[in-house]
């Protein structure tokens, strides 16, 4: 009987999950399974020491381990002491905690996000937040280390590692006030004309004019100029377009 359970544990070892081979981290919560001895079934998270509690043998590091580094040494320690004769121990992640991500900014619920085989990916982890705020820009910033990538949500998947912190900004806006069906603030598409930046406001009321056009926008010193500007202009962000009145 015990030969055949010990050739079923070496054949598992090969279905073993990605995870396995991974190092344990602080958070981690494990389960560790001492054969025909339920006694000694644990589970515990790994505290910040590096260590888990262990019936008889008490606090054991497994800090930076993989699982099957942590089941041969909590084994060893167990025959060292004589609790018993030959222990066949296993470990299993219960909750992946040590590889975390930080997701910040506008998305449905910001917070801390663990990484694991199937969701290491940046779309994953915004999807596992609750995906983006409607006023959400879908390009992101992911910080790691003393580096930002700027990633677009739109182009090909971006990998996130243990530790980035993914923030989310607004979209860039535009303004537009005056005689306009529905003046306000409007989120700023690419190569947007003052032209289609009107009809997304409603288009112009008949008491308006599309020849008395002001921007507002602000230059490099941060003072804000006002000037005239045509229908086929460009609109940048934070940019103030104003439909004034007909004269006539």
């Amino acid at each position: 009987m015990k030969r055949t359970w010990l050739a079923a544990v070496v054949f598992l070892s090969f279905l073993a999950p990605a995870w396995a081979a991974d190092k344990l981290g602080v958070g981690d919560a494990v389960r560790v399974t001492v054969f025909q001895q339920p006694d000694l079934t644990t589970e515990a998270r790994i505290t910040e020491r590096g260590t888990i509690a262990m019936p008889l043998i008490g606090e054991e590091k497994v800090l930076g381990l993989s699982a099957q580094q942590a089941a041969a040494k909590i084994a060893g320690r167990l025959k060292q002491g004589k609790f018993l004769k030959d222990p066949q121990v296993a470990v299993s992640l219960v909750t992946l905690r040590s590889r975390q991500v930080s997701v910040l900014g506008h998305v449905t619920r910001p917070g801390r996000y663990a990484l694991d085989d199937t969701s290491d990916r940046l779309a994953d982890v915004i999807a596992a937040a609750g995906g983006l705020a409607p006023e959400a820009s879908e390009t992101v910033h992911v910080m790691r280390g003393d580096k930002t990538h700027k990633v677009s949500l739109l182009g090909k998947s971006f990998e996130l590692q243990a530790g980035d912190t993914v923030h989310v900004e607004r979209a860039p806006v535009f303004y537009i006030y005056g005689e306009v069906t529905r003046a306000g603030a409007y989120r700023l598409e690419p190569n947007l004309t003052v032209m289609q930046a009107i009809s997304l406001g409603g288009g112009i009321t008949p008491r308006g004019s599309d020849r008395r056009l002001k921007l507002r926008r602000a230059g490099k010193d941060g003072t804000i100029v006002e000037s005239d500007v045509s229908l086929r202009d460009g609109v940048k962000a934070n940019d103030v377009i104003y439909v004034r009145e007909s004269i006539f």
